[in-house]
């Protein structure tokens, strides 16, 4: 497997995992070949062609060719300039490493993670938000968020990968698709009642149970253990926290309970106000469990890798998985 074929697997398998449905991702990047395509010449030379094939700018190789080959990897939920000295440390002493596989995106994928945040329109509409509304209220936060990310230094990993000779590679939004389409079947299989068993479901999964040895677990954030669920909203993909107002329409539409990564105290509040329900798992254990969801489907299609885990990330692999090297 080379870090090509790595790449292409996984956007593909994010795909599968879609909370929009891999035939409403299609007829995105159909869209956007279309938008392409009546570009003129000076536009198509300065145009990202990765969004051609790739509906998730956040997930990209960020340095190297593409044809290295992938034996050995350091995986960890950020990996920077300083995670990036450890591998250089690290090779020095004989380790090997073919790639640094970061889940929170760098350089290009980071200035342009924001353009994933469109997706969170048609999940709202799954819950209900009618597609025009879930649209109006989308859209003002994706300009939020581009302007917040627009003054960051954002190549300063790239570049440290770059020099260090490191090849470089972030998986962040198929990593998101992976832990909300297991956690949304989980709660809708187990019908959990109360806000208490919602919390149950969660310490019985390895990674919850690894971050509460680390005071990361999971937290019931507004309602209590008593509290009944009524719907339950898995919200873990889409790029980062969505609009404010997405919160009183998705009470409005029926949600009872969300089930989150990480909410700021705006987003609190808003919550508290509209009565709903909110456990926040933890953010670096979710994003550990849709990395290993992730690479449990790597090491199933191009057998076993070595794994190196680092910066906040625990490998656990799942049970039936064919790890044996073709």
């Amino acid at each position: 497997m080379n870090l090509k074929q790595l790449h292409k697997f996984i956007i593909e398998k994010g795909i599968e995992k879609d909370p929009r449905g891999k035939e409403s991702v299609q007829r995105t990047l159909k869209l956007e070949k279309e938008k392409y395509d009546k570009l003129n010449k000076e536009e198509k030379e300065k145009y990202d062609l990765v969004k051609l094939e790739n509906p998730y700018p956040d997930s990209r190789i960020l340095y190297g060719t593409g044809e290295e080959e992938i034996i050995s990897v350091i995986v960890g939920i950020d990996i920077e300039t300083p995670e990036l000295l450890l591998v250089d440390s690290l090779r020095s002493k004989g380790q090997k490493i073919d790639l640094a596989l970061t889940h929170h995106p760098e350089g290009r994928a980071y200035a342009t993670f924001y353009e994933v945040m469109g997706m969170q329109s048609d999940i709202l509409s799954r819950f209900g938000v009618p597609i025009n509304i879930a649209e109006a209220i989308t859209e003002p936060r994706i300009k939020e968020v581009s302007r917040k990310v627009l003054p960051q230094n954002h190549t300063r990993a790239v570049d440290a990968a770059r020099l260090l000779k490191v090849p470089f590679m972030s998986a962040h939004t198929p990593g998101d698709n992976y832990v909300t389409d297991y956690l949304q079947k989980l709660f809708d299989k187990q019908k959990p009642q109360t806000v208490g068993k919602v919390l149950d479901i969660l310490e019985d999964i390895a990674e919850y149970r690894e971050a509460i040895k680390t005071s990361r677990g999971p937290v019931i954030f507004t309602g209590s253990k008593e509290r009944r669920t009524g719907r339950i909203f898995v919200d873990m993909t889409g790029g980062t926290e969505g609009s404010l107002e997405a919160l009183e329409k998705l009470s409005i539409s029926g949600v009872g309970t969300i089930v989150g990564m990480h909410m700021s105290e705006e987003h609190y509040k808003s919550a508290e106000k509209h009565h709903l329900n909110v456990v926040i798992a933890g953010h670096i254990p979710s994003d550990t469990l849709g990395i290993n969801l992730l690479l449990d489907e790597v090491e199933k299609k191009f057998g076993k890798l070595k794994m190196i885990e680092c910066s906040g990330f625990k490998r656990i692999k799942r049970k039936c998985q064919s790890l044996k090297r073709p």
